[in-house]
Formats: C-alpha cells, structure tokens, sequence
C-alpha cells in the first residue's frame, strides 16, 4: 500500500491510496474459507462447497467490504502520523472506468485543512463586563411575590378593585371557552376594570379582547388561544364570574422567614431584603457572564483573521446529513454556520495552547455542586459526602452527561481565563438597565 498527499494550496489537498492485491488477499480468502465451512447451499454437505462457487455467491461482496475497512483505517492511520488537522471528513473523489475486476485500486481523497492562525488576546474593541444589582423597585416586587405566594384567598360576594375574579371565558365563533383566574389589577383601563368590579357570583357580562390586559400575552392564558393569534384577536367574549376571592398577604414575620430560608437564617426585614439581593446577584452573575462570553467570542471572531476551505466545506455540508442537500442548500447551511466553526478553530488554539482542561476529579467536583445547587432548591441545605458521591457517580455514568458537562466545565474555565487575560469596562447596572442595553 502508498499514500501520497499533494497540497492544492493551503487549505486543500488530495490524499491518493495505492491498494495492491498482496494487501487485501489474504483477508479476503480467509473470510472465504469461514463462508465455506458454514455454507448451506442445496446439493453440497456442510463444508463442502466448492470454492469456485463461493467466490462466484460471496467474492466481490467480501473483497469490497475488505477494501474499504483496509482503506478507511489506514487513511485514519495516515492522517495521525502525519499529524494533519483536517475540516469535516475526507471526501472521496468520483473516479471514471472504476473497476473492482482489477487486482490493484486507486483512491483519491479531497481534504479541508484548518488555517494556521494567531490569537490575540488583547480585544481591539472595548467590551462592557456587566455587574447586575437588584435595586429597591425589584426587591420591594420580589417581597410583595412572596407575601402574595404565602398569603390566604378570603372568598368574597362581590368584586372590588384587587380581587381575584375565577369564572369562564367564552366566545362560541372562535371556540373559545377557558376558566381561568383574573387578577383585577391586570386589567387594562378602567372600563375593562369597571366591568368586574360589583360583579358577584353568577354575573355574567361581555368584554372585548383588544386592550384587556396590560400585558397582551395574558391573552394566552386566559382564553387559551396561541401566541399569534392573541397578537391580533379583537372580539367580543363573555365572562361568566363562578368564584371571587381577596387574597390577603401573608405577614412578614420569623415564621414566614423561617419557612423560606430555614430556621432562625433571616430575623427581620431589612435581612430578608438583604438576601433577596444576595439571591438575585447569583442569578444575576450568570447572565452577566453569559453575556461576556456572548461579547468575547464575537471580537474574537471579528478581530481573528483567516481564510477557510470554503468550496470543500459547502461540498462536505451537502454530504453529511441524513438526507443529501443541494448546492444552494449547503451554501445557505455554511454560511449560518460559518461563524461557529470559526469560534471552534479560535477556542480550539486557545484551549490547546494554554492547556486548558478538563480532568475527571475536575468533573466530579463540577458534578457535586450542581447537585447541591439542585438539592438547596427543595430544602436540602448540607448533604452528606456520600449521597454526593453517589448520585454524581451515577450522572458520570451516563456518557451524554459527561460530554453536557465537560462542556459546561471547559466554558467556565475558559470564561475564567478570559477575566484573567483580557481588560473589560465594568458597568453596574440595574436589571431593567441591563436588559434595555442589551436587547434594546
């Protein structure tokens, strides 16, 4: 067997594979040998066949699967040795007059290479770090949540500005017909809140659609109609009250501080505040990082510069799916995913150069806090080494966990190096701030 590789230019060349009948002949035959001992072919005892008839049922189909495997490993071989950091798979080049009558074969493979490229990690424009505080118009939100969530329904005879209105929804055109619970102070406009206050059990009486809410998107869930249609849906429907309750706020006091947080960990408002904020900034913190990655990897895309495989990819692409794409598909499908292959080249370098990652005992530790991470949300503050262990141990036991997590591992890691290497512009900004600047 000769394998000889001729460079195109420098992200393209073509790997020939010179196959000689001495390579794959004795494979070949003793296959066929086995197909003998174990053929049952009417006419002949077990074991008895000729082999001039075995050849003519089982010998092209043997010989080309040998080949194959023959080729497919010592191609695999070929661009380990030769340490070649190849784009996609290798794709095998149409060959005119291909004859598998022939003793000896030719193979002829297209490679993508992967550019050679510098990272620099000094950005060339100035990226924001976000540091995201909960302020006072949030926290007196959340605690309001929580006094509503942990509060008691007095049920009421009629309907006053506050309540909460349970009845059906019905518009029999549309087919709509939902029960469902209003809260009166998401009402919008006081003609559509007039309309339910003085309203008492039986009552039934007509609204429109349009302007009902505040928030169009109730509309989904009170009259159970999909997103786009709630969008333009301007009717009339009818509102038949069933129930009306006063939903009295649950008092802030150490027994509903204890309920929250645990026994005696919160003693009074200004702390039940305080941890609100210190929760919030938890939650915060991922955003905040999320987005700085969101930052980092677009300047680093930007300001990275190097050619790719264009021509070998697009023709990779219209191969590798379950169904075959056109030209004009694959075309479409590298240009949405150009962009993601070249952060995957840039943070391949970065990991490889930097020698950033990710050990087993790394896993485990990554493993446990998420599970006690998970555990703190119903209640179970400090669990035992053990029950640790185990439950991480059965996570890592699953392979599709490992990759989710390993993943989730090394961008962390890498987030952390980024803090460490580059300079940001630290911005403190409320939630509501945040959020304008960014999607806005």
């Amino acid at each position: 067997m000769n394998i000889t590789r001729e460079n195109i230019d420098e992200l393209n060349a073509v790997v020939k594979v010179d196959i000689a009948k001495e390579d794959y002949a004795g494979k070949v035959e003793k296959i066929l040998k086995d197909y003998r001992k174990n053929a049952n072919i009417p006419g002949f005892r077990k074991g008895h066949v000729p082999m001039g008839m075995v050849k003519k049922q089982y010998g092209q189909a043997v010989l080309v699967d040998e080949v194959n495997k023959l080729l497919q490993d010592s191609l695999n071989k070929y661009l380990t040795e030769e340490k070649l950091d190849v784009l996609g798979n290798p794709l095998p080049k149409e060959q005119e007059n291909f004859d598998w009558n022939e003793d000896a074969y030719t193979f002829e493979f297209e490679l993508g290479l992967a550019p050679e490229f510098d990272v620099n990690l000094e950005l060339e424009k100035p990226v924001t770090h976000y540091n995201i505080v909960a302020d006072e118009k949030m926290v007196n939100n959340q605690i309001e949540s929580i006094r509503k969530q942990y509060g008691k329904l007095i049920s009421k005879d009629e309907a006053e500005e506050g309540d909460i209105v349970a009845g059906t929804f019905k518009n029999e055109e549309e087919g709509i017909e939902k029960e469902t619970s209003v809260e009166l102070e998401k009402l919008k406009g006081k003609r559509n809140l007039n309309k339910f206050v003085g309203a008492k059990v039986g009552d039934t009486f007509s609204v429109k659609t349009k302007n009902l809410f505040e928030d169009d998107h109730e509309l989904i869930q009170h009259l159970g109609v999909d997103h786009d249609k709630a969008q333009e849906l301007d009717i009339e429907v009818e509102f038949t009250v069933s129930e009306i309750n006063h939903r009295e706020l649950a008092e802030l006091n150490q027994e509903l501080f204890d309920k929250l947080f645990g026994e005696g960990k919160v003693t009074s408002e200004d702390e039940l505040k305080e941890k609100i904020k210190e929760d919030a900034a938890k939650q915060f913190k991922q955003q905040s990082d999320q987005q700085l990655m969101n930052d980092v990897t677009k300047q680093l895309i930007e300001q990275t510069k190097f050619e790719l495989p264009k021509e070998f990819l697009q023709k990779w692409i219209q191969t590798v799916g379950e169904k075959p794409m056109t030209e004009e598909e694959a075309k479409e499908e590298y240009e949405k995913s150009e962009e993601g292959l070249r952060y995957q080249l840039i943070e391949g370098k970065i990991v490889n150069e930097n020698k950033l990652t990710v050990e087993f005992e790394d896993l485990k530790t990554f493993a446990k806090e998420k599970i006690k991470e998970q555990m703190a949300q119903f209640g179970q503050m400090n669990p035992e080494d053990k029950e640790l262990d185990d439950i991480a141990a059965r996570i890592l036991s699953n392979q599709d966990e490992v990759k989710r997590m390993s993943e989730q591992l090394m961008n962390e890691k890498l987030l952390g190096f980024y803090k460490e290497k580059m300079s940001f512009e630290e911005k403190e900004v409320t939630y509501d701030e945040f959020v304008k600047e960014i999607y806005e």
